[in-house]
């Protein structure tokens, strides 16, 4: 793989393409993999590709979306670009899921379209699509580029603007005459850095005064842009202070879980003691999340736009700080650099009046995460305990959206960062690409993409990947045979009333074997350890099917409660 500065060949005196122009450009910026699914568009970068196998691999996927997502996956993972390479038209309009999920998440995220040629621009030439118009509200730049000689410009411009503030996605347009067109090598720019804000010393002044004033504090951290030396500091400035802390939705893994300061997650389903905790605090730390409708329960969890806890509000982007809640202290900061400021404060003595108020949430999270009975045979709460029980504590967790995913939002527990992947978004099909790039980058880690039969199936394909590139992911499929999301709704809204929400699927563990992967069937609790060995164990990636009654739907609700709510709504 490329060292951070690694020289690339472009004298002045050269000839060159565009194509090796982005490669070169690729190589500066320190991306080691690329992902996509060709296009005769820009078949001179993948040319240009093929000489560098030993610096960048090129992992080939079935289908844009999931191209998209496993690049998204990566900027999660490391903080830096996950970087896709789709075709024009279709393959950019199918990429555009993952480009929404890196918006939303704020995950550093390049992707590169081929474009039509610049003199068939404008004329709705073959999948021709304006890319400005198409990504304009779901990324932070979106460009073309019709001069091959500008590519080194904007390429360092796409990576230091994904990294830098709120991160998130850009997307280069590339016409494929621009990337096949001889051209003057010109000189490439020097490695992208991030750039961010840090607090200042009298922000942190002022959060000391807030701190010491207060009598029922409280932490909601999480949102992107941490690093393992960051949480570290968090949990120091936790411990200092003796705060309970919250994680934000699908940031669970900013805290290790079983610390005697964790409180649980806020988002979906969040534990109603950990929720009214949050409305009694007087004094709220929103320390990276952007509080958005997840994190607030359908904006209900907090007062708009004023908070009747006082707030300090962190973030990375000042256009997220006032945009909903109006903080009585907003501050524009990187994660590091709020931590750091936060590890190095010390309580004056005798301040601490909220002392055992932490060892008091994380009692209520302990009892809150113990499994509840549902119905059938299998016990999905005992099932996701067994699971962490079983995998190291540098496991990587993906999911996608569903119900299922509420079992392990309840019940498992990550011990540290970066190993949880689950899109903000609520998109579906993201847990098993997710999986797959994560594998690519840490293949001696475990990984394990839980997901829904309707969200396995909108990235099944992808299984093909896996094999291809003998990556060894555990895919552990829920089938209850429905929505089980939608039809939750559909049964509250409308209830006896059930339409469009069926599933028909296929034998998952035959699926799987189809592809020469490990296949597995669960049907009762006691079968899913012995079978999580064996996948554990299988030299291949591997699926478990665990088979679940569709009145099984959440942890806290079966379908007929959530009908009889229906039903008292309607006042039937």
């Amino acid at each position: 793989m490329s060292q951070p500065n690694a020289p690339v060949s472009n004298t002045a005196a050269a000839r060159t393409t565009g194509a090796r122009l982005v490669v070169d450009a690729l190589l500066t910026h320190g991306v080691e993999r690329v992902f996509c699914v060709p296009g005769e568009s820009f078949l001179a970068v993948l040319d240009s590709l093929h000489d560098e196998t030993e610096r960048i691999q090129t992992i080939v996927c079935r289908h844009e979306a999931a191209a998209a997502n496993m690049a998204e996956a990566i900027g999660k993972l490391t903080g830096r670009p996950g970087v896709a390479l789709v075709t024009r038209g279709p393959g950019a309009t199918h990429a555009s899921i993952g480009v929404h999920t890196a918006f939303q998440d704020s995950t550093p995220m390049i992707l590169l379209i081929g474009q039509c040629a610049r003199e068939h621009l404008d004329r709705e030439a073959f999948q021709e699509i304006d890319y400005r118009r198409m990504f304009g509200q779901m990324a932070k730049w979106v460009a073309q580029i019709d001069d091959p000689r500008r590519i080194p410009e904007y390429l360092s411009h796409a990576f230091h603007t994904a990294t830098s503030g709120r991160p998130g996605p850009v997307v280069l347009s590339l016409p494929e005459d621009v990337l096949s067109d001889a051209c003057d090598a010109v000189p490439g720019a020097p490695r992208y850095q991030r750039v961010a804000a840090s607090p200042s010393a009298a922000q942190i002044g002022k959060l000391r005064e807030l701190l010491e004033s207060a009598q029922r504090p409280m932490v909601i951290a999480g949102g992107s842009g941490w690093t393992s030396a960051a949480c570290a500091d968090l949990q120091r400035f936790a411990e200092n202070w003796q705060l309970p802390i919250g994680l934000a939705f699908r940031f669970q893994d900013t805290l290790d879980n079983e610390h005697p300061n964790y409180a649980g997650d806020v988002g979906l389903g969040i534990n109603p003691a950990l929720a009214q905790r949050i409305r009694d605090a007087d004094l709220l730390l929103a320390l990276g999340p952007r509080l958005g409708e997840a994190t607030t329960n359908g904006y209900t969890l907090l007062d708009i736009p004023k908070t009747k806890q006082t707030l300090v509000h962190v973030h990375q982007g000042a256009e997220e700080l006032g945009r909903v809640y109006a903080a009585d202290l907003p501050i524009v900061s990187g994660m590091p650099e709020l931590a750091a400021a936060l590890a190095a404060l010390e309580p004056s003595a005798g301040k601490l009046t909220w002392a055992g108020a932490a060892e008091e949430a994380h009692r209520a999270y302990l009892e809150w995460r113990e499994p509840r009975p549902i119905p059938g045979n299998v016990q999905m709460g005992e099932v996701i305990q067994q699971l962490r029980a079983h995998l190291p504590d540098d496991a990587i967790l993906t999911n996608g959206a569903g119900n299922y995913a509420t079992w392990l939002h309840r019940h498992f527990s990550y011990r540290q960062y970066r190993s949880q992947l689950a899109p903000t978004s609520g998109a579906m099909g993201y847990g098993v690409p997710a999986a797959i790039a994560a594998k690519s980058l840490y293949p001696q880690r475990a990984v394990v993409a839980l997901a829904g039969d309707g969200c396995f199936m909108m990235a099944a394909q992808e299984l093909a990947t896996a094999m291809q590139y003998d990556l060894h992911v555990l895919f552990i499929v829920v089938n209850n045979g429905h929505f089980g999301t939608i039809r939750m709704h559909q049964e509250r809204h409308y209830p006896n009333r059930v339409h469009g929400t069926g599933l028909t699927n296929p034998d998952f563990a035959a699926f799987a074997r189809s592809f020469g992967a490990h296949g597995e069937t669960v049907e009762r609790t006691e079968d899913f350890l012995p079978a999580l060995q064996r996948s554990l164990a299988a030299k291949c990636a591997a699926v478990i099917e665990i088979r679940m009654p569709q009145e099984a739907s959440t942890p806290g609700a079966t379908l007929e409660q959530i009908r009889e709510q229906g039903r008292k709504l309607r006042g039937e």
